[in-house]
């Protein structure tokens, strides 16, 4: 049964020549009503500065609302720049009135260059597509350009790379509203990781950041399915079959990071996900996550997460109340939590 909650209004600001594909990624996230993951979920509108904007291939919007609608939304989506030294000002100004309104921006791809043109990006970190990111830093300097990274949050305003990282972007989003839960849920009907390992740099036309991160995928999952054990460098490097210098150097390669950071960061999202969908105390959650005790847990969460476990879970918790109405029933711990056995994706922290 839908309840009075209104829902999270998203705006796709599109303009002309916008590119298909950022364009109904969006619409396929926010625009398909989903009940059964969240009710209400979305409310999406298309907003352009002509109704029958035209998009790329020849396809055309039949109707879209004026971009000054913009300033009425909770999110603002902006995808692809076509001309990245040439921002439509009119889109810009929309943008930064949503903005200056309270609206949470993202970009897809060189949508970067209008949250730069509105000054959304100045002293904050953001990315690109990776064949645009030194224009986007020489154009805007005050702008601190990471172009290894799928995408990334600072202050409230996201910014994403090229193309197919506006899944990822969609989803980060998703998660941020309703949960590591319903974030894994609906990349399973979209067929698509929950979160991608790595950033750009496995995608450079670089032979020495070109490398291929599938050859440690094996062991991604192996250390996932014992993410409860107190696994080490050395544990990782004999399963591999890897010297542990070759294998920090192909985590460096293909991630970004180190292998035990990389474990920590998992060992932190199991723990999101379990505080999010069962009601096992935050000892069991330490435990069951590979951190240990509780105190363990509180403090890697907190510094990844932002918030301590329990007013994670309280957060969320809320959250489920207000999505169904009045009370909950109580979370109970489903059969792979329990046997600590699970490997969910969950949010980036």
């Amino acid at each position: 049964m839908r309840t009075d909650l209104a829902a999270h209004r998203v705006a796709l600001a599109v303009i002309e020549e916008a590119p298909v594909f950022e364009v109904s990624v969006a619409c396929e996230v926010f625009g398909i009503d989903r009940p059964d993951l969240a009710d209400p979920w979305y409310e999406m509108r298309i907003c352009a500065a002509r109704p029958d904007t035209a998009l790329a291939h020849g396809l055309a919007l039949r109707e879209a609302h004026p971009l000054d609608a913009l300033v009425e939304a909770d999110t603002v989506l902006v995808p692809n720049c076509t001309e990245v030294d040439r921002a439509p000002r009119e889109l810009v100004e929309a943008v930064r009135a949503a903005y200056d309104a309270g609206a949470r921006i993202a970009s897809i791809c060189t949508g970067a260059f209008v949250l730069a043109a509105a000054g959304l990006l100045d002293g904050r970190t953001a990315t690109t597509h990776w064949m645009h990111a030194a224009e986007l830093a020489a154009a805007h300097p005050k702008v601190r350009v990471d172009p290894a990274v799928l995408y990334v949050e600072d202050g409230g305003v996201y910014t994403s790379a090229g193309t197919a990282a506006g899944i990822d972007l969609c989803l980060e989003l998703v998660r941020a509203d309703h949960g590591t839960a319903v974030a894994n849920a609906l990349a399973r009907r979209l067929v698509t990781p929950p979160h991608r390992e790595g950033g750009q740099a496995q995608y450079v036309e670089a032979p020495a950041l070109a490398r291929d991160d599938t050859r440690l995928a094996p062991l991604l999952e192996w250390a996932r399915s014992r993410i409860a054990e107190p696994l080490t460098l050395d544990d990782l490097a004999r399963r591999a079959n890897l010297s542990r210098r070759t294998l920090a150097r192909r985590f460096e390669d293909a991630l970004g990071m180190p292998p035990l950071r990389w474990l920590l960061r998992e060992r932190v999202r199991h723990a999101q996900l379990l505080l999010e969908t069962t009601g096992l105390p935050v000892e069991q959650v330490a435990e069951a996550s590979g951190l240990g005790s509780a105190a363990n847990l509180r403090r890697h969460f907190t510094r990844h997460v932002g918030v301590a476990p329990l007013a994670y879970r309280r957060a969320f918790l809320a959250s489920r109340e207000r999505r169904a109405g009045g009370a909950v029933a109580p979370l109970t711990p489903p059969a792979a939590s329990r046997a600590s056995r699970a490997t969910p994706y969950a949010a980036q922290s």
